[in-house]
């Protein structure tokens, strides 16, 4: 019962995707590729689906981040484009990618004033998946770093990764728990290792991060909640 977890909380983890927006901007610029291309074949639809396809086999050769999505789109375009890709195109593809990475850190509502309270209360750990440089300067600029004691940038959130930082930070698993909007990458691999967990839902999630809800295991809590800010009245 929620009432009762405020006592079993020592340590917690946030995926950065619940401080401020990131998605918003990836799929702007993936609207912007599909207008370019604008294909006479295949729907926008179908683009955005072959997209999805090239971006996991992108992501399982080179990993996360802005230079794996870029290569996406020029692949993708490759695929798809009747003519060849000329260097003028190309261009424009490099564009689409970069108009993310000029966007400035748009905290969501409620962070800053929660992180705030929650530190002087709880330890508090960031842990994200991506390209190491990316997140280390979107959590710079992003103001938040001094309400995390450790900040844990991984290849890949999985329940194996998960272990390894609970023994990293010698967590006691029943008093910590992951924060995320992530069913496939917080979520559901956390709860597998043991961790209690909070699903905050957002709307503009990565499709490629949709998934479904596992149940949490017994003596584990499973909490959803629809507001960062609810999370200084919870725990």
């Amino acid at each position: 019962h929620p009432t009762t977890l405020p006592d079993l909380l020592e340590f917690s983890y946030l995926h950065h995707g619940l401080l401020w927006e990131n998605n918003i901007y990836f799929e702007r610029a993936i609207a912007a590729f599909i207008s370019y291309l604008n294909h006479h074949e295949y729907t926008p639809a179908e683009v955005r689906k072959a997209l999805n396809a090239v971006e996991r086999e992108t992501i399982n050769a080179h990993g996360y981040g802005l230079t794996s999505f870029t290569r996406s789109l020029v692949t993708c375009f490759e695929r798809l484009s009747p003519a060849p890709v000329t260097e003028e195109k190309a261009e424009r593809i490099l564009g689409f990618a970069r108009s993310i990475a000029e966007q400035e850190i748009e905290l969501l509502p409620g962070v800053a004033e929660t992180l705030a309270e929650l530190c002087t209360r709880h330890r508090l750990i960031l842990m994200t998946k991506g390209n190491q440089a990316e997140q280390a300067d979107k959590l710079s600029r992003s103001g938040l770093s001094t309400h995390f004691s450790a900040i844990e940038i991984v290849a890949e959130k999985d329940p194996p990764t998960y272990r390894e930082v609970i023994a990293r930070h010698e967590l006691t698993p029943h008093t910590s728990w992951m924060i995320g909007n992530s069913i496939k990458s917080d979520i559901n691999p956390a709860l597998a290792a043991g961790l209690h967990a909070v699903f905050l839902f957002h709307k503009d999630t990565w499709v490629l991060e949709h998934a479904t809800l596992d149940p949490a295991p017994q003596s584990q809590h499973l909490l959803e909640l629809d507001s960062f800010a609810k999370l200084g009245a919870i725990f």
